[in-house]
């Protein structure tokens, strides 16, 4: 499973890095960015996906290609 996050749709909520602290970190105007390469460890798909939910911009996408 892999998490990506459009730019263009972010608007710096920060839920998914609340959420998700792991997974996603800020960058330095306090939007979402993915941590590493996105590739979502074993054990932290349901956060991911929790993550994705609570994103009120749906910036945040999630294949299930690692």
């Amino acid at each position: 499973m892999k998490v990506q996050i459009n730019p263009e749709r972010c608007q710096g909520h920060g839920r998914c890095y609340d959420i998700a602290p792991g997974l996603f970190g800020e960058d330095d105007e306090g939007y979402g960015t993915v941590i590493g390469d996105g590739v979502v460890p074993p054990g932290e798909e349901r956060t991911a996906r929790l993550a994705v939910s609570n994103c009120p911009e749906n910036a945040i996408t999630v294949s299930e290609e690692a």
